[in-house]
């Protein structure tokens, strides 16, 4: 018997709880039976403080409360307002200046970003190509537009990028499609941390300039946690590869308040285009505005009011930007003492550059996520490994779990 009454799968596997969600609510459970001591819950993707309390930006907290009611409660023009544009760009760039177009589209975070590029720069049947390591909604955004997820392997023997892999995947995939979307996620990628390098973009652009110039390219880079990876100008380092780009392939940044202002909940998030020519460029806001249009119409205003004051007022910006650096110098410490941890207790983990996650390698990952969930350690399980949130847990409890991991997966 279908597990449908009235709604249609569509060919979609439709769970009955979000796994990571499900998680959470556990660890949340067994914190109150047991102790929050106790319990070590590192699946949730949101810093917060050693006591497990939410970290919001005071200074963008204090823009929030100050906003004027026609700030947040008349709607926003359905590609964002023209303040917020202009602003999402230089938050994105920051002192990048392009040598081509430029447009922004508002989206309700960077996962309207992804939507928005699935929905105008494939066909419907297409899949979509990103690496092995990857945030799980991705095959979720993909699967609700009738698209799927292929995969390239992200590293190579020495925990490189795997180029090689890249280029073949590319290839086989334009043999079958006119169009493709890439999804890279970097810096500080969900799940591993793992950042490309300089050498590593050149090798991407040189892969992707290679191509036949009459298939249709793009190149969505999710940069949700560039702003938690280390200094702000260092890592966008990329950017002006992109631009070596052909006109057949177009870069677009899926670039997320959420993290950047510490705004998880206002739904906040810009889709940015680094277009050859204005053609390409307009052609881009249009498509994308009428798909926010067909979906979720207009994104919220208020984040939109608080970005756009921020990058209004220079000392604010510059209060803004030195608070997220304390937080940011939190979360790489955090992130240095599982490094160092993991490497005392013998535990293999993917090379970890900064950002909110790192992951363990291992075989038959949900088995070991439940009994993990016994020795009160809650992880998230991917398909190849174990998912850590280092930007959940203290730094005390990220140095605890690398040696209990040890300890479940040798009694296996």
């Amino acid at each position: 018997m279908s597990d449908f009454i009235m709604a249609a799968a569509n060919g979609r596997n439709i769970p009955k709880e979000d796994v990571i969600f499900g998680i959470s609510r556990r660890a949340r459970e067994m914190a109150e039976d047991v102790g929050e001591d106790k319990v070590i819950n590192a699946t949730i993707g949101a810093l917060l403080d050693d006591e497990g309390e939410l970290l919001v930006l005071s200074s963008v907290d204090d823009t929030f409360m100050g906003l004027e009611p026609v700030e947040y409660a008349q709607y926003a023009p359905i590609g964002g307002t023209p303040e917020f544009r202009k602003a999402a760009i230089r938050a994105a760039l920051r002192n990048y200046e392009p040598k081509g177009q430029v447009r922004a589209v508002a989206t309700p975070g960077g996962t309207g970003s992804l939507r928005n590029t699935i929905a105008n720069y494939s066909c419907p049947g297409d899949q979509i190509l990103t690496t092995d390591w990857h945030w799980s909604p991705y095959k979720t955004i993909a699967a609700e537009q009738g698209r799927s997820i292929a995969t390239f392997r992200l590293f190579d023997e020495n925990h490189g990028f795997n180029a090689e892999d890249f280029r073949k995947r590319v290839g086989e995939m334009l043999e079958k499609q006119d169009r493709l979307i890439i999804i890279l996620n970097t810096p500080a990628q969900n799940p591993t941390g793992y950042s490309l390098t300089d050498s590593d973009w050149q090798k991407v652009i040189g892969i992707l300039s290679s191509q036949e110039p009459e298939k249709r390219i793009a190149l969505l880079v999710d940069t949700a946690y560039i702003d938690f990876a280390g200094d702000e100008d260092e890592y966008r380092s990329f950017l002006p590869y992109l631009e070596e780009l052909p006109a057949n392939v177009l870069p677009i940044l899926a670039f997320s308040m959420s993290k950047t202002f510490t705004l998880y909940g206002l739904r906040c998030g810009a889709m940015i285009c680094l277009a050859p020519n204005e053609e390409i460029a307009d052609e881009f806001v249009r498509v994308c505005e009428f798909s926010s249009r067909a979906s979720w119409s207009n994104s919220p205003r208020v984040g939109q009011s608080i970005i756009a004051n921020i990058f209004a007022d220079k000392d604010l910006l510059d209060r803004v930007t030195k608070e997220r650096k304390e937080i940011r110098d939190m979360l790489l410490k955090r992130g240095r003492a599982f490094e160092e941890e993991a490497a005392r207790a013998g535990l293999p983990i993917l090379p970890y550059d900064g950002g909110f996650f790192a992951s363990i390698p291992c075989d038959d990952p949900a088995s070991a996520s439940r009994e993990l969930e016994a020795e009160g350690i809650f992880l998230v399980p991917l398909a190849m490994g174990l998912r850590v949130s280092l930007a959940s847990v203290s730094e005390e409890k990220c140095r605890r779990i690398p040696a209990k991991v040890v300890e479940v997966l040798n009694k296996r």
